[in-house]
């Protein structure tokens, strides 16, 4: 639970060194190297790095798309959640053994894109052609060129009509008015209910008029531009088609022979994109004639070794800086193996700053307690927790991100199997429904609550759930006045926490009492007659002291009272935020009434074979259905629960995460001796 001291270094050393100073702080990964614009009256300047920074990452991307590509054509034999098994460790030697050997690796990679290139040129082609064969299919049976003009005597009109047209027609249609009708001779190429493909030879005299005619029924000339006859040329595409195909696969054969050099692919690209980033560093530098200079951001257990290790190795000069109100100090968090699970949950609502108390601890506990009411069921949360547990047991390597969320859902597993037996529910009822259907037993309930049945007392339960959010609000209130006394405010401890505490616990042991509290909850409690005395004086003093000194900046003692007075009107909020931990009753009722049901429809088709087999898939499939949907729902819920009620009582976010200078791999990840 704590938030990990910042040192700022500043750095000053030899120009010469300055690539092996920053590979060494990429390597080390421990410092985030602030970058500011440069004043231009320093007289310092930086270096343009620009076209070689861009140089490296467009060698990385070739890598990447040649990976790309062989995954397509070569793809890798991968089993089960290989997946999970995060990025491929190499040795620095082989590291070392691919930097030697780029030049091959990026002509291996610039073949297997130029492949590719003309793979798409030859699927244009093929659609060309493809194409070309589709429009050509309505004059397969043209047995002259779509070209052709006639002879020196004769004219030929090769065309389309957009009606269905016979033999007859057409004669009739191109013959009109002509002296000699008999003199024309006219085909039906094809025919179809969108168009009506022909062809007409006449005298080149009637040429002109017979055309004329033609086109009063819609004739045009043909789209299609081929040279020689329809059939031919539709020959030759598929030819060309084949030929092409042939070609794809001949290339597709070269691609995947590269297959062998996948893992050094992988090296190049992240080495070329780690040169980028160093570049891109190194751009950001100030710098005269001799020296450069860098500041940036160490935690404070590792600011002493990096010093030294810039000292002793480049014979630089480090220096603690002081660090100003205006310094933007980057957060990083180090809590307990079990807390650090939901510090995803807590950078997603906002990192704490500095001088502000992390939250982390004591998030973590009602995280997963609260997830556990919601989904309470002990069959679900067994299978949670062998999944997630078996997961991070098998993949060691898996993504820090994925780590903490599986172990996340790992402690909430276990929350909810404890919840399901305190609650009774395994899979719903399903031992006393596969019991009474497959067995015949007709006694009470063989899996007993340990606790009580929330389907039979669901007022017994809004009740805890109710108390539990109280505590819930309470702890966030205590981090409030832990932030105060870190701060050295006591007045602000004694007016915003303490005097909230005594004014909500005593309307609290007020309500107990009372025929209100016996209505809502069915529970009738005694108390001793000294209770609602004390009740009544707990409540005075925190009402008395919310209202004089709520508004304490002001001097103003009208203006005063009156945002103390306003401040008690927020007990309001107080009542709205404790009634949304009903949430963990509805939650939790839903999971276990759905199941039930499922139980009931599986048990519906009886004790025959045929029922057997019903029960188990309709068993399967509904419970999966029943976990997903309430586990996204526990989650979800959860998360609210923790960012409006917990977090609205204290926290403040706009913290910035720390980003250390580092290598920026994709694919594979070092394995190397630990220079800090």
């Amino acid at each position: 639970m704590a938030i990990v001291s910042m040192r700022k270094l500043s750095v000053c050393a030899s120009r010469k060194n300055r690539k092996a100073i920053l590979e060494a702080l990429q390597k080390i990964g421990a410092m985030e190297i602030i970058t500011e614009e440069q004043d231009g009256d320093s007289g310092l300047q930086k270096m343009d790095t620009q076209a070689a920074r861009a140089q490296f990452e467009k060698t990385a991307e070739s890598f990447d798309r040649a990976l790309k590509l062989l995954s397509q054509y070569a793809p890798e034999e991968k089993k089960g959640l290989s997946a999970l098994d995060g990025r491929e460790t190499v040795t620095r030697s082989e590291l070392d053994r691919v930097v030697r050997d780029k030049a091959q690796y990026l002509r291996e990679a610039s073949e297997i894109l130029k492949a590719e290139k003309e793979i798409a040129e030859c699927r244009s082609e093929i659609l060309k052609d493809r194409t070309q064969i589709a429009s050509l299919s309505p004059w397969l049976n043209l047995d002259i060129p779509l070209t052709a003009k006639g002879t020196k005597t004769t004219a030929v009109l090769t065309g389309t009509v957009p009606d269905p047209l016979s033999r007859e027609e057409l004669l009739e249609a191109a013959g009109r008015d002509l002296p000699d009708p008999s003199c024309m001779e006219g085909e039906i190429i094809s025919s179809s209910s969108e168009m009506t493909c022909v062809s007409v030879l006449a005298l080149r005299r009637d040429a002109e008029k017979v055309e004329e005619n033609l086109r009063s029924v819609g004739f045009a000339r043909p789209a299609v531009s081929v040279k020689g006859i329809p059939s031919a040329a539709s020959a030759a595409c598929v030819r060309d088609i084949a030929g092409q195909e042939e070609k794809i696969a001949s290339l597709e054969k070269k691609i995947a022979s590269f297959e062998g050099s996948r893992k050094e692919f992988r090296i190049a690209a992240d080495y070329f994109r780690t040169r980028a980033e160093k570049y891109r560093m190194l751009g950001t530098l100030s710098q005269s004639e001799h020296v450069f200079f860098l500041e940036g951001w160490v935690p404070e257990d590792h600011a002493d070794d990096v010093a030294k290790l810039l000292e002793e190795r480049y014979g630089a000069c480090v220096e603690t800086e002081e660090i100003k109100e205006t310094d933007v100090e980057p957060t990083l968090l180090r809590n307990n193996r079990f807390s650090q699970s939901v510090e995803g949950v807590l950078e997603s609502y906002g990192l704490p700053t500095k001088g502000h108390v992390d939250p982390t601890v004591v998030m973590s506990f009602f995280y997963v307690f609260f997830f556990g009411m919601m989904l309470s069921d002990a069959g679900y949360g067994i299978l949670m927790f062998l999944a997630c547990g078996i997961v991070l047991a098998k993949y060691k390597k898996i993504e820090p991100g994925l780590r903490k969320m599986l172990q996340l859902f790992f402690w909430c597993g276990i929350s909810t199997a404890f919840w399901g037996f305190m609650y009774g529910g395994f899979f719903g009822n399903a031992i006393d429904v596969v019991a009474q259907t497959f067995f015949g037993y007709t006694g009470g309930p063989i899996l007993k609550p340990l606790w009580f049945e929330p389907l039979k007392n669901p007022m017994r339960l809004l009740m805890f759930c109710m108390l539990f959010g109280l505590i819930h609000l309470f702890a966030g209130l205590a981090l409030k006045g832990l932030e105060y006394l870190k701060h050295g405010d006591v007045t602000g401890f004694v007016s915003d926490v303490l005097a909230w505490y005594f004014f909500i616990i005593g309307l609290v042991m007020i309500l107990l009492p009372s025929d209100i509290f016996k209505s809502i909850s069915g529970m009738e409690m005694t108390f001793p007659g000294w209770f609602g005395t004390v009740a009544k004086v707990l409540t005075l003093i925190g009402l008395v002291t919310i209202l004089i000194m709520s508004g304490r900046a002001n001097r103003n003692w009208g203006l005063r009272i009156a945002l103390g007075a306003y401040d008690i009107y927020g007990v309001t909020s107080w009542l709205s935020d404790v009634l949304s931990y009903s949430r963990l009753l509805a939650l939790g009722l839903a999971t276990g009434v759905i199941a039930n049901v499922i139980n009931l429809m599986a048990g519906m088709v009886g004790k025959s074979p045929i029922g057997v087999v019903g029960f188990i898939l309709v068993f399967l499939l509904g419970h999966a259905l029943n976990i997903a949907i309430n586990a996204l729902g526990a989650y979800v819920h959860t998360n609210r629960l923790q960012f409006v009620e917990f977090f609205g009582k204290f926290y403040e976010g706009g913290g910035k995460p720390f980003a250390p200078f580092g290598t920026t791999n994709k694919y594979i990840e070092i394995k190397e001796d630990k220079v800090l």
